[in-house]
């Protein structure tokens, strides 16, 4: 092997070193964050459910409307607004 060949091999065993350190390191610092992101991946198979089960969810609006249509009426209105909101700033962001 010539001079340089051997000063390139050097060189990729010294980052295989670096980058072995630094994916160590992120997976420390990674641990902190699980179990916040546990709780956003209990909240996007939430959200799943509620896609594949539709009648479910306009049952419980039902119900919530005969129940107490008031305060039915009121989150109505609120999650409207929620939802077009949130319409809105996917729209600016797509």
């Amino acid at each position: 092997m010539n001079e340089k060949h051997l000063r390139l091999a050097e060189r990729r065993g010294a980052l295989l070193v670096r980058v072995g350190q630094q994916r160590a390191d992120f997976a420390r610092h990674a641990a902190s964050l699980e179990s916040v992101l546990a709780y956003g991946d209990a909240a996007l198979r939430g959200v799943d459910w509620l896609k594949r089960h539709p009648l479910a969810v306009g049952a419980a609006v039902a119900a919530s409307f005969v129940a107490r249509p008031k305060r039915a009426l009121r989150w109505f209105r609120r999650s409207f607004f929620l939802w077009r909101g949130w319409q809105a700033i996917k729209a600016r962001l797509g």
